[in-house]
Parts: structure tokens; C-alpha cells; sequence
């Protein structure tokens, strides 16, 4: 009736070496499967292997500082500096502008200068080591290149090269797998019309330069018939590839406070040629103070590449290597929030990654920014003109931090976002700034894993299997930079999971001697959980000094899912009323106080858990916590008697009876409250008996019964069992549906979900430290992924998730060759997408 953490994978294959008294496992699937023991060990103590494991632990911290620091040092040197690509591209339209003092010289020689020594050994302009279905970016920043050279009278040799590399990759302009900058069907045709106006002969045969121009009129035709602000803005984006038709008046009101349009050096440049604008000028002259002799193809460029490295540290895990940094990062950045700082919330993106950064670490930001990002406006702005995925991925995420009941813009958010996203024909893909491959996958996994239910492991290891070292960025023309993709750090990230994994090994055999040693296994009617006990904790408190945590927590969840299934059909009354007396009593003689077999197992597994939690919170909060932990399973184990009591009576209680009782009956309490003595912070008992803690604790648990009521209903219901749903059906005077009911709780269920965020986030007048609150939205997701399609502590589609987490290690190479070589992200070793 119970499903308190973990339920149920059995595998046949399990090895035991009787001689050293050592249980050897053959696979994971070994330690995944206990119930086929029958011969009891002799294993050393639960404190000799707690002993054993730390200074594995240890060792293993040790190494990992060894490994680690070299890479961490130069990635703490990102957070000082931006790095960003330039472009040949805009570089080649900053030289394009005529002095003022002589039309026949260049304004930015240096501009030119760059050009003449950086064309690349193909005869193209751009990035070096390019995508092969970036050709067309290739195309564009050559062309453009070759006017600038041509109109100085400079380069002939450059040019012609250029033209020949041309010639020979023209056709990949009708190849529709590759990816084409923005604005390219309106640029590149009218760049070949400058180029013959000045009198370059292009290598391009006149129904090829035709079909060209055609399509440019169809695209600007079509755009017409809808006379949007979104339109409005990327014709101005695109200024330079319309000179001669632009109002350029009108298009001043583009441009921002640092003096550029859109932070586009190529548009402010071709602006300033028609417009001669001194604000124009300045940015141009401020960025090439800061390049030197070429622009990039977007700046500045700051905030954005900072937000996409901190996400990036916290996909794949190695965040809390930077602490300090990333909370100095976000301190600037909310203080930019409450300035108001244009490049955050002009960009939808930025501010939509800026605004969930913010808000899950921690900052009290408001949803009010997003009015402007609306559905309906959006598809005004000129991202929802481009139909930019990018945006739409980021707003998507960003309305999953709802913490406030009256944040219906994020509400709507949601579903506008989430039904664009879900479209597999959505025309929301088209000017994504990464290669269609890799969006694919940030769909596929934004969809499959919301936030609340993304454990931390899972996600980690997908991160590292999509991650791009070459990533390159497109816009009007490509870009890289080491803050958005970095090698060194996608090797910390392997480096940190690997040996985290290994020592997860460790510590799941040596619970799974414990599980032996205690006898657990020799309980016929106790559904064996270990495996997915202990993942729920790996999987989510996995730093390597968490140890303790995590064998309190993996060893409470066994003893919950055991106690539950005795309560529910493998005990007696009497053997239920006398365990409760002996949680109640504490220190006995279990040899003469037990009345049966099962109880004395049941109970000394709990008082030797107990005492060795107690031991361990020692180190950590200078005294023993024993007693509160024995309060805490007294509560359970009264909670769970008073339930088979109301089944035996066959009484039906009322909800509000019910829901009071079974938030303690579903069992987190013991996993959950015990770990937060041992996790860092130290919690006096003022702070444990705080309403905020309880508080916390029982909107986990509320959340965490609903789910499990709402997906074991059927099954349930079948079996007369007590079930919230059969409940509010009975007490409805028979007008409630199974359906009513079931949206009825789930409607709460989300309620307190977003209650619990609130408060977990919440800063001001907490007394519980935010490493203990996280506890309790660590649970929430292992419940959220286990409950995501039905009861997936019963089906086997865990399994690869486990193995992902416990098993199998990320290799290193394998992801840098993908990379290197510009293939498709590596294929997932598992299938993670439930």
C-alpha cells in the first residue's frame, strides 16, 4: 500500500566468495538484486566499513585536488574575461567606411589590414576549421571581405583567391542542410549586386545569380504582408544588405545607449555610413579599442557568455568548484537586474536565463519582465520574427521557477512555450544559433526533464554526452568564444563524475553487506530496494565529502521501504504494536523483548542505524542526534500503525484525517531529516523544531503522497486499499470522477511543489541553511522523475538511469572526438529520455 522510496529490480546473478567473507559483484545488476542470499556473512562491522569507506573517500578528495586544480585555475580565468571570435565579416564592413576627411581612404585602415593578412589558406574568409554546413557563412564573410578589398584598390591576389574559393562552393547556397546566417537570403544577393557594381566578375552563372534575387524578393515580399515590429527590426538588422532602400531615420530607433544597432559592429557600421551618427561612431571606435584591428560579430557580449558559463558549470556538475566566482557573477548581474541594464532584458534570452539564474540561487527578481515577452509579443520581436528557438528554449525553462501564486504571465509562459517546443515541424528552428543537431537535443531534453524533475546525475552525464568543445555560434556570421564551449571545461567535468562514480561503488557495497549482515534479505514479504535507494541519493547528493549523507540516506530508504511492507502485509498486530514499543522504549535487551524473528531483525537493523547516524553527527554538529532521529521514527511507525488500523476497522476517514497522517506514512522523514545533520551546516534543535523545517518536511512529503496516490490508484483501488483520490471520490457525494479527482490532486500537488521552491529559495527571515533546504527539492525530484509516467520504482525503465549514474563512466575521449571531428553529439551510452 506504502510506496515509500524505491521500489523493486531483481536480477538472478549475484557471486559470493564464502572464503573472505566478501561479496564480489560481477555487474551492477549484482548489487542491484539481494534476494537470492541464503547464506548469511560474516562482514566486518558497519563502523569498520564506514571507517574503510571515509578513507577511501579521502583518498579519492585527495587525488581529485591533485587532478583538479590545474584545470579549475583556468577556468576561474574565464569569469575575469570574455573571449570572443572576430569576424571577417563585420571586420570587412568597418573598412568599407570612407574617411571623412578623404572618401578615397578607408576610416578603420586597420580594418583592411586585417583582412589582407587573415584570409585562410582555402581562400575563405571566417572562422578556421569551420562546420560543413556552415559554408554559406563561409560565403557571405569572404564576399564581403572582397568588396572591402576591392573598394580600396588593394588585395587583387587575396581577391581572386576569394573568388575562386566562391566559384567552388557556390552550390552549397541551395543545399538546405546547411545552416545559413541570418538575413543571408536578403545579404548575400544583394552583396553580389555591390560587387558588380564594382566591377568584380563573379564566378556565378546569371540564372544561378537570378534565382538568387528572386528569392530575395519572394522573402522580402512575404514580409510585407506583415508589417510587424518584428519585421521592422530585422530589416533593420540586416541594413547592410538593403542601402539602398533603407529609412534610416526610422531605423535610429534601434539603437541602443552604447551607440550600436543591436550590437551588430556590421550594422552600426553600414548606419553609419548612410547616417553618419557620432553615437555610431564611438562604438565602433570603443570595440576596436578593445579587438585592436577587427570587430566581432556581436558585442558587447558580457553578460550573455557569463550566464551561459554558469549554466554550463551547473548542467555538468561542477559548480560548487566555483562557488565564490559564480556568486560574484550573479551579484553583478542582479545588480544590472535592478539597473535595468538593456542588454539583459532587450534580448529575451538573456533575460530570460538572467531572471532563472537569479531566482533558483537565490535573488528576489521579479516575473514582470516577461509581459514584454508574452506570446503575442514575442512573435512581434525580431527573435519571434526569426522564429529563434534559442529564445524560446530559455523562456520555456525560465517559467519553470514559479515560486509566486499570482505569477500567471509565467503560467502562460509555460504553455505557449512548451506547445511551440513540442511541434516537430515548428518553424521555431529555423534561425537557432547552433548547428539543428544539438537543438534537437536541448528540446528533446527540456521537454523530457523539467526542472523539478531533473536529478542532478542524470543530467549531468547528458550535459557531458551533448556537450560541443568547437561549438560554433551564428548570427549574422559565426562566432566562438571559451566561456560558451570550453574543452578544459568538459575534462573537469568527466575528471569530477568519474571519480565520484567510483567511490559511489564503493559505498554500494558496502551497504550492500549491510543489507546482508543485518539480515534484511532473509525478510520474504520486504520488497529489496537497495540499488534504487542508494541512486536517489548518488544521483543527487553525489560530492564525494557527502558520504555519510548519502549511506544515512540509502540506508534509511531501505529500512522505510522494509518497515513499510511490514505494516502493510508482513506483520501481525501484535508484531506491529510491539515494534512500536520498542522504538518507543529504545535501549532493550532485543534477545528477550522481541516477540518474533522479524521484529528483532526489523528493529536492530533500525537501532544499529540510528546509533551510527547519532556516531556520525557527532563530527558534524558537535553532539548526538540519536534521540531526535528516534523521534522521527517513532512518528513513522505510529503513523503507519494508525493506517493499518483504519484498514483492519475497514474505517474511512476524511481527507483532511487521512492527509495529516500519510504525508508522515510515505516515509521521507526517516531519509530525509536525518541527512540534514550531515551534510555541513550545523542545526541546533531550535532550528529542528522550527515551523519553517517542518514546514519544509511536510510540504515534501504532502507532494510526494499525492504522486504516489495519483499513479497507485487503479492498482489500489483494486485491492480496498486507502488512497487520497477513493477518498475525495467517497466524500463526493458522487458527483466527483476518477478524472475530477485525479486533476483535482495533482492541482495541489503543484501547488505545494511551488510552495516548497518558495520557500527553499527564499533568503530573508529563513533559519534553515540553504544546503539543508535542498535537501528537501532533491527528494522532490527523485520523486517527480519516478513518478513522470507512472510507478517507476516498479518498471525497469529506471535501470539505465541507474546504471548511467552507478556504472558506467564517461569517456573522455570519445566525447572530444565527436567534438573535434564536428559530428552529431555522441549518442547517449543509456536512454535517459523516459
Amino acid at each position: 500500500m506504502h510506496f515509500t522510496l524505491l521500489h523493486t529490480y531483481t536480477c538472478p546473478h549475484f557471486g559470493v566468495c564464502n572464503s573472505s567473507n566478501t561479496i564480489f559483484f560481477h555487474s551492477l545488476d549484482d548489487a542491484m538484486s539481494l534476494s537470492h542470499l541464503t547464506t548469511p556473512l560474516c562482514c566486518t562491522s558497519s563502523t569498520s566499513d564506514s571507517l574503510l569507506t571515509a578513507s577511501c573517500v579521502k583518498k579519492k578528495m585527495n587525488s581529485t585536488a591533485l587532478c583538479h586544480e590545474a584545470s579549475k585555475e583556468r577556468i576561474r580565468k574565464l569569469f575575469n574575461k570574455v573571449e570572443l571570435s572576430v569576424s571577417s565579416y563585420d571586420t570587412a564592413w568597418v573598412a568599407m567606411i570612407p574617411s571623412p576627411a578623404s572618401p578615397h581612404t578607408p576610416f578603420f585602415p586597420q580594418c583592411l589590414n586585417w583582412l589582407l593578412y587573415n584570409q585562410l589558406l582555402d581562400g575563405s574568409w571566417g572562422l578556421p576549421d569551420r562546420h560543413p554546413l556552415l559554408m554559406n557563412d563561409a560565403l557571405l564573410s569572404t564576399l564581403a571581405s572582397i568588396l572591402a578589398l576591392k573598394q580600396w584598390g588593394v588585395g587583387e591576389d587575396q581577391i581572386n583567391r576569394g573568388l575562386r574559393f566562391i566559384q567552388s562552393n557556390i552550390t552549397s547556397i541551395n543545399d538546405e542542410n546547411q545552416h545559413p546566417p541570418i538575413g543571408f537570403g536578403i545579404l548575400f544577393p544583394s552583396m553580389i549586386e555591390y560587387a558588380q557594381n564594382l566591377g568584380i566578375n563573379l564566378p556565378i552563372g546569371a540564372t544561378s545569380l537570378e534565382a538568387m534575387i528572386q528569392k530575395r524578393e519572394i522573402e522580402l515580399h512575404r514580409g510585407s504582408q506583415s508589417n510587424s515590429d518584428g519585421r521592422r527590426a530585422y530589416l533593420a538588422y540586416v541594413s547592410e544588405g538593403m542601402l539602398e532602400s533603407q529609412d534610416w531615420k526610422s531605423i535610429m530607433k534601434y539603437q541602443r545607449k552604447n551607440g550600436s544597432l543591436f550590437n551588430s559592429p556590421a550594422t552600426t557600421a553600414a548606419v553609419f555610413q548612410c547616417h553618419k551618427n557620432a553615437e555610431c561612431l564611438g562604438y565602433l571606435q570603443s570595440v576596436l579599442e578593445k579587438f585592436e584591428n577587427a570587430v566581432p560579430t556581436t558585442y558587447p557580449l558580457d553578460i550573455y557568455a557569463r550566464l551561459c558559463m554558469i549554466d554550463s558549470l551547473e548542467r555538468l556538475g561542477i559548480n560548487h568548484h566555483f562557488k565564490e566566482e559564480i556568486r560574484s557573477v550573479l551579484d553583478e548581474i542582479f545588480r544590472y537586474w535592478m539597473q535595468g541594464v538593456e542588454d539583459i532584458f532587450l534580448d529575451p534570452t538573456t533575460c530570460a536565463m538572467a531572471f532563472r539564474m537569479l531566482r533558483l540561487n537565490g535573488y528576489d527578481v521579479s516575473s514582470d519582465p516577461f509581459y514584454q515577452y508574452s506570446e503575442d509579443k514575442f512573435a512581434e520581436s525580431l527573435k519571434g520574427y526569426l522564429k529563434d528557438v534559442g529564445a524560446v528554449i530559455e523562456l520555456y525553462r525560465a517559467s519553470q521557477a514559479i515560486i509566486h501564486p499570482d505569477e500567471s504571465i509565467l503560467v502562460r509562459q509555460s504553455l505557449w512555450t512548451k506547445h511551440l517546443l513540442k511541434q516537430e515541424s515548428s518553424p521555431y528552428r529555423l534561425y537557432a544559433d547552433k548547428l539543428r543537431s544539438y537543438v534537437d537535443l536541448e528540446i528533446k531534453d527540456v521537454l523530457n526533464f523539467p526542472y523539478h524533475a531533473n536529478l542532478e546525475r542524470l543530467l549531468n552525464r547528458r550535459s557531458m554526452e551533448h556537450y560541443n568543445t568547437v561549438e560554433t555560434r551564428i548570427l549574422k556570421a559565426s562566432y566562438r568564444s571559451c566561456n560558451l564551449a570550453n574543452q578544459e571545461i568538459l575534462k573537469l567535468a568527466v575528471e569530477d563524475f568519474n571519480i565520484c562514480q567510483a567511490i559511489h561503488i564503493e559505498e554500494l557495497k558496502q551497504l550492500s553487506r549491510w543489507v546482508v549482515e543485518r539480515r534484511l534479505d532473509t525478510l520474504k514479504f520486504a520488497r529489496q530496494k537497495l540499488a534504487y535507494c542508494y541512486f536517489s541519493c548518488a544521483a543527487t547528493i553525489f560530492s564525494p565529502e557527502l558520504s555519510d549523507a548519502r549511506i544515512s540516506w540509502a540506508k534509511s530508504g531501505v529500512l522505510t521501504t522494509v518497515v513499510d511492507d511490514f505494516f502493510d502485509v508482513g506483520g501481525s498486530e501484535e508484531e506491529h504494536v510491539n515494534l512500536i514499543q520498542l522504538v518507543e522504549k529504545w535501549d532493550v535487551d532485543i534477545n528477550t523483548v522481541c516477540c518474533s524473528e522479524t521484529v528483532k531483525i526489523i528493529f536492530s537493523a533500525i537501532h544499529s542505524t540510528v546509533c551510527e547516524i547519532g556516531e556520525k553527527s557527532v563530527k558534524q554538529q558537535g553532539r548526538n542526534v540519536k534521540n531526535n532521529v528516534i523521534k522521527i521514527w517513532l512518528n513513522l511507525v505510529q503513523s503507519m500503525f494508525r493506517e493499518a488500523e483504519w484498514l483492519r476497522t475497514k474505517t474511512v476517514p476524511t481527507i483532511g484525517d487521512y492527509m495529516e497522517n500519510a504525508y508522515i506514512s510515505f516515509a521521507l522523514g526517516p531519509i530525509v531529516l536525518p541527512a540534514l545533520y550531515l551534510v555541513g551546516p550545523k542545526l541546533s534543535d531550535e532550528v529542528t523544531e522550527n515551523h519553517e523545517l517542518n514546514y519544509l518536511y511536510k510540504l515534501m512529503s504532502t507532494c510526494g503522497r499525492l504522486l504516489n496516490d495519483i499513479h497507485s490508484f487503479k492498482r489500489e483501488s483494486e485491492e480496498g486499499k486507502l488512497n487520497v483520490l477513493a477518498l475525495r471520490i467517497a466524500h463526493g457525494n458522487g458527483v466527483i470522477t476518477a478524472e475530477d479527482a485525479t486533476e483535482e490532486m495533482k492541482g495541489i500537488a503543484e501547488e505545494k511543489r511551488r510552495e516548497l521552491l518558495r520557500l527553499i529559495l527564499q533568503e530573508k527571515g529563513s533559519v534553515v541553511p540553504r544546503e539543508c533546504k535542498d535537501l528537501f527539492w532533491k527528494m522532490i525530484k527523485v520523486l517527480h522523475l519516478f513518478y513522470m509516467k507512472d510507478d517507476g520504482f516498479t518498471s525497469h525503465e529506471m535501470h539505465s538511469s541507474v546504471n548511467a549514474v552507478l556504472k558506467k563512466p564517461v569517456i573522455l575521449n570519445e566525447l572530444l572526438v565527436h567534438s573535434q571531428q564536428n559530428l552529431s553529439p555522441v549518442k547517449a551510452t543509456n536512454d535517459l529520455m523516459l
